[in-house]
């Protein structure tokens, strides 16, 4: 699988990062230290049994490229990329069609994860109508999981719930009115694309009554900087990471035909 231009960057990004961000980090506090570890572009590769994942997420590119070999999942990543106002690489192969999306979203949710700024504004709300459809979507990008839908797919459906879990967000979608599924499906990428674009404004503060949260993960952060403490940590959270690229964490939906 061919390596997308933007993990260059993403590589040098880190460490420029790291060397300016420790001392400032350590002399302003917890909130310029989670804001030092955050990245404006992240890649994941994700490969299991069943998918090949190469995915990159930049909030300060905007090209967007999708191959993942299923024309709808490729024009609704596009249509949210765009709409988001982000940045979007991604080649992706799988067995079957349900498998792929859903690793995908996980890939997705991951890379989205990673870039949110400590200082967003964390809170997105969009309607959109599309034809006769109207869909509206509520975002919370503050950290905390939880999912309330559904969209009239069980393929679709999945698909978000898959990326509100792994990149920590609080997701409602309601499909106010509609009966062409394409339309509404699309509507609610489009939706939640907006919403997404919203939450990433800088709010200019931490939005949380418990202030800013620092983890640091191993390969982000020079060995010497971390203590021996934080490192063993760290490698149990690794451990419990690889495993998760080949543990399913919620039930595959049955195929699905909602492209249509």
């Amino acid at each position: 699988m061919s390596q997308p231009e933007s993990g260059a960057r993403d590589a040098s990004g880190d460490a420029s990062g790291d060397a300016s961000g420790d001392a400032s980090g350590d002399a302003s506090g917890d909130a310029s230290g989670d804001a030092r570890l955050r990245r404006d572009t992240s890649t994941v590769e994700r490969e299991t049994r069943e998918t090949q994942i190469r995915l990159t997420l930049n909030r300060t590119d905007d090209t967007i490229a999708v191959d993942t070999s299923v024309p709808f999942l490729d024009h609704m990543l596009l249509t949210w990329a765009r709409y988001a106002g982000l940045g979007l690489l991604v080649e992706a192969r799988g067995d079957l069609r349900h498998h792929l999306v859903e690793d995908v979203a996980i890939a997705l949710g991951a890379a989205f994860k990673d870039i949110v700024p400590a200082t967003a504004a964390r809170f997105g709300h969009r309607v959109i109508p599309m034809d006769e459809a109207l869909v509206e979507a509520a975002i919370d990008v503050g950290g905390r999981f939880y999912y309330e839908g559904p969209v009239p797919s069980s393929l679709y459906d999945h698909f978000m719930r898959s990326f509100a879990e792994h990149s920590g967000s609080t997701l409602h979608l309601r499909v106010l009115r509609g009966t062409d599924r394409h339309h509404i499906v699309e509507g609610a990428f489009k939706a939640l694309g907006l919403a997404i674009r919203d939450a990433l404004v800088d709010g200019g503060g931490v939005f949380s009554t418990k202030g800013s949260v620092s983890l640091r993960r191993e390969s982000d952060v020079d060995d010497a900087a971390v203590p021996r403490r934080a490192k063993r940590s760290d490698r149990g959270t690794a451990r419990r990471g690889a495993d998760a690229a080949t543990e399913r964490v919620s039930p595959r939906p049955a195929a699905d035909d909602a492209e249509s």
